[in-house]
């Protein structure tokens, strides 16, 4: 029994000591990105030895991919309820893909967490997809259903994947870079952008 105990006790503090790291990484990645921050800045941070760090996690990489990851998982809990509500087969697709964006936008935008993702994302290492990864996970179930809305004809497109990628800029990613989201008239500035987007890729594609 007290063997037990002891390795119950033993996972908890290894448990913690994990969470800390990740804690502590999240905020160093977030202020300085991923080059400026060393595995040695981390375990100070999370007040452990550099070995504890490369025992729990091996490399910096992996704590990044970690960090991303655990912080992805509000965002792309957003998606797919968005997804599902508003772009369901054969809805109509204006008012469905502008429902889903702001949807997104009110959901996302206002949320420290989404912040945190953006800047652990821009500020991360090599931005390739990693297929199946949470960070990655929003952008290909929007894929995935513009793929399906291609397959029954309701977009034009012989490359969904781009299409995708191009309502993404169009709206995401444009009221990102240009609106602060801080000012009082910011959602009226991300409306008319989303609104315009959707439009654009509505006269491009169907």
């Amino acid at each position: 029994m007290a063997t037990a105990e002891t390795a119950t006790r033993r996972r908890g503090r290894s448990e913690k000591k994990r969470l800390a790291i990740l804690d502590a990484a999240q905020e160093l990645f977030a202020a300085g990105g991923f080059d400026l921050t060393s595995v040695d800045a981390i375990a100070a941070r999370a007040d452990v030895s550099k070995r504890t760090v490369y025992d729990h996690f091996g490399d910096k990489e992996t704590i990044h991919t970690t960090v991303v990851e655990r912080v992805a998982e509000k965002l792309l809990g957003t998606v797919t309820s968005a997804l599902d509500d508003e772009l369901p087969s054969g809805c109509d697709l204006r008012s469905g893909l502008l429902g889903f964006v702001r949807r997104v936008a009110t959901e996302a935008f206002p949320s420290s967490d989404y912040v945190e993702f953006r800047n652990l994302v821009n500020l991360g290492t090599a931005r390739r997809r990693v297929p199946g990864s949470t960070r990655n996970k929003p952008k290909e179930l929007f894929t995935e259903r513009i793929e399906r809305f291609a397959a029954e004809g309701a977009i034009r497109t012989d490359d969904p994947r781009r299409a995708a990628e191009h309502f993404i800029a169009l709206t995401i990613l444009l009221a990102q870079d240009t609106v602060d989201t801080t000012t009082t008239s910011a959602w009226e500035a991300i409306d008319s952008i989303l609104v315009d987007g959707v439009d654009a890729f509505m006269r491009a594609y169907t």
